[in-house]
Parts: C-alpha cells; structure tokens; sequence
C-alpha cells in the first residue's frame, strides 16, 4: 500500500494539521463516522463527528499475518453509540476503517487500518471495543468435513435453495411475548407442527428490528403457533412487532430430499459406513453383496 503523496508531503514540513477518523459500518448497514479532532470531517460521503468521543490506542501491526492489535474506546452516546444497541449486538463483527487525516485538507488522508469490531466490554457509561485485523480471517478452519450430516447453512452459497420460495417462509404479527424467548403468533397458515424448529427468526420491525435468532422448538396449540428461540433476543420486543420465521433444516439426507428437493446440493455424506465397518470380517458378516447390512 502507497502512502499518500500530499500527505506525505504535509508530514515532512514538520508543522502538521492532522487528526484521526474512524468509520464503522454495522452488519445492518449503518454507517457512522468519527474523528478526535475538534470540528467535524466531511469525506468519502460521510460526516466523521467530533464530538462521539471514540478515541484509540496506537495501533500494533505487523508485516507478517499475526491479528493487528488495537482497541477503540469511547463514550456512550444516545445519538451516537448507545448501551442498548451494543447490548443488542448490533455492532458485533461491524466492519472498521481508522484514517489519519489532514483536517485542513481531508483529500490528504491515509488508511491506517481495516478490520472488524471483536469483544465489546462496557461499564461505567464508556466502552472498549477489540478491533480485529484483516488477518483475523486465516483463524477460521476451512474445507469439507467428512460427516453424514449436512455441512451447508440453508439458504448459503453451498446449499443453494432460495429461502424465499413460497411455503418456505411466513411474515406475521407477535401476539404475545414471554422472556424475548417464546413467541406466540394467531394465524400463520397450514405449516405442519416443527416446520420451522431449526429455522431463523427474524425481526422486521419495532425496537429489535434486524435482529435475529434460530428457532429451537415449533409447536401449534389450538389456534395459536408458539415458536421458542435458543437464546433470548438481546433487545425490547412487542405485541404487534412483525416477524419473519424461515423453515428448519435438519441437516438430513431425506429433509433435503423431501422438504426441500435439494438433495443435489447436500452437503453431507449420508453413505458414510459406520465405525463398526472395518471391524467386519467377510466371513462372518451377514451380507455380502456391497450393500446395506442391515
């Protein structure tokens, strides 16, 4: 990465008007900028406010592929950064640039960083939130795993079905809440009981909007349906809130076939001989014709 010439330049006059800006777009989609200088700065389409109080410690990077090491701090705000939307998760895994800027010409600038938000601690009316480098992707394992069950996420790259396909889905209003945990809805159509055990729970609309939970139990009683998550949702949910509720997937062979007609994308391997198939002597096995013993 080239430095900045004009900014090059400004730093060897010795006599500097620079500061720090920071940008930081959330998985939702929100985008908000900060700066430690005093006045706002205008760039890249974006306001960095001056006066959200983020601030950071220098910055340890490295040449090789260690994680880049920094922590972002700062104070919480109602207009910028708030308890509730940190408690909520809504700025978990937000992407993040660091700039150094000259304020008096912010074309003269310079990314310093580019990474995600990691660990966010908060107490006292302040956070500290770990900033995670770029590198911190080569930490995930990768590749196929050798298992009967499916390996894909329904609806991901792998799997392929489009989760959007009629009877897949169902939109409708909360009628009832108990610990953001259970939720009971009126009239949700003709889904057979469990349909969506294993599915995702999505919020529309109200103070949890965006938010999103994976479905532990699906169950009809009387005219209601009740669906409980495994987690609480991290945020204020109501009556009336619109709610989207997506299909489960057991990561079976035969739910990819039956309920999905998606067997050609499975992921798993369903023929994979148990532990018990190399212990099998061909003498004393029941069937000998390469197929099923059982």
């Amino acid at each position: 990465m080239t430095f900045h010439e004009g900014l090059k330049t400004h730093l060897q006059t010795g006599c500097t008007t620079v500061a720090r800006a920071w940008s930081v777009t959330r998985r939702d989609g929100v985008q908000m900028g900060f700066t430690d200088h005093d006045c706002d700065l205008v760039f890249n389409g974006m306001i960095h406010r001056a006066d959200a109080g983020l601030t950071a410690r220098a910055l340890q990077q490295s040449t090789g592929l260690s994680v880049d090491n920094s922590e972002a701090m700062g104070a919480l705000s109602s207009s910028a950064i708030s308890e509730a939307d940190i408690a909520s998760g809504r700025f978990d895994g937000a992407q993040v640039s660091s700039w150094l800027v000259n304020w008096a010409n912010p074309d003269e600038r310079q990314l310093l960083f580019r990474g995600s938000l990691g660990e966010i601690r908060r107490s006292g009316g302040a956070f500290e939130a770990e900033l995670r480098g770029l590198s911190e992707a080569l930490n995930r394992p990768l590749g196929r795993v050798f298992q009967k069950p499916c390996s894909a996420v329904l609806g991901d790259g792998a799997c392929g079905f489009d989760t959007s396909t009629p009877g897949y889905s169902v939109e409708a209003h909360l009628m009832d809440v108990e610990a953001r945990r259970i939720f009971r809805f009126g009239d949700t159509g003709s889904f057979d009981a469990g349909w969506f055990q294993r599915g995702r729970f999505e919020v529309l609309s109200g103070a949890a909007k965006g938010l999103k939970g994976a479905v532990k139990r699906d169950r009809s009683e009387g005219d209601l349906r009740i669906v409980e998550l495994w987690e609480p949702l991290r945020a204020d949910i109501a009556s009336g809130d619109k709610i989207r509720v997506i299909a489960g997937c057991d990561k079976r062979f035969e739910t990819c076939r039956l309920k999905f007609a998606n067997q050609l994308n499975f992921q798993g391997f369903p023929d994979i001989p148990e532990e018990d198939w190399v212990m099998v002597h061909p003498s004393v096995a029941t069937a000998q014709s390469g197929g099923s013993r059982r």
